[in-house]
């Protein structure tokens, strides 16, 4: 009884060292390459950033009247005309290495303060939607939620909270139209929020 235990433990051991080694290569390999990008992306000269999309707020369809002398409100309309003042682009997804060879190392300091601001903008988007739906401005904290995912947040608390109006204004088509742009999200959350939308719909 004992060998054949003995022999299958043996086994197990030259399959266990086997992966591992399989495994250490593995590894090895994308850390390399990783450095090799990583060189590349150091080396690639500074680009123009015209073409970007950049995101401007649109002011006049956002309800800056609501609730403009409550301090938390205010607070956050100062934070978004702050933001307004700076260019406001959505990298979500996208590595600083790969920035650097998309647009030129030098001008990675200039694409992570974009970026910055763009996740000060959806989060402040999404404080704000919140504060509107929590005093009743359902239709107002509506208008702010479908401006933060125009810009493909995958902030998913705006999803659902956008979804939970849609079901309460009995719109269930526009719930079915938030999960293609959920789809298409460049983030890890992407699946998630489908999820979320479609357990909404049910």
């Amino acid at each position: 009884m004992k060998f054949p235990f003995f022999a299958s433990f043996i086994v197990f051991c030259i399959w266990l060292g086997y992966e591992l080694h399989k495994q250490r290569n593995k590894e090895e390999k994308l850390n390399q390459e990783f450095w090799e990008k990583e060189a590349r992306a150091n080396s690639t000269r500074r680009k123009s950033l015209e073409s970007l999309d950049y995101i401007k707020i649109p002011f006049e369809t956002l309800p800056m009247d609501i609730m403009k002398d409550d301090p938390m409100i205010a607070d956050y309309h100062d934070t978004l005309k702050s933001l307004s003042e700076k260019p406001i682009v959505n990298f979500t997804g996208i590595s600083n290495t790969d920035l650097k060879l998309m647009y030129g190392a030098p001008n990675i300091d200039l694409l992570s303060q974009y970026d910055q601001s763009y996740t000060l903008l959806v989060r402040t988007l999404q404080s704000w939607a919140e504060a509107l739906y929590d005093k009743g401005y359902v239709n107002e904290a509506c208008s702010v939620l479908e401006f933060a995912i125009s810009t493909h947040t995958d902030i998913s608390s705006s999803y659902k909270l956008l979804a939970s109006i849609y079901k309460e204004k009995g719109q269930p088509e526009k719930i079915r139209e938030l999960i293609p742009i959920a789809e298409s999200l460049n983030s890890s959350l992407s699946g998630h929020i489908v999820s979320t939308l479609s357990h909404i719909l049910e």
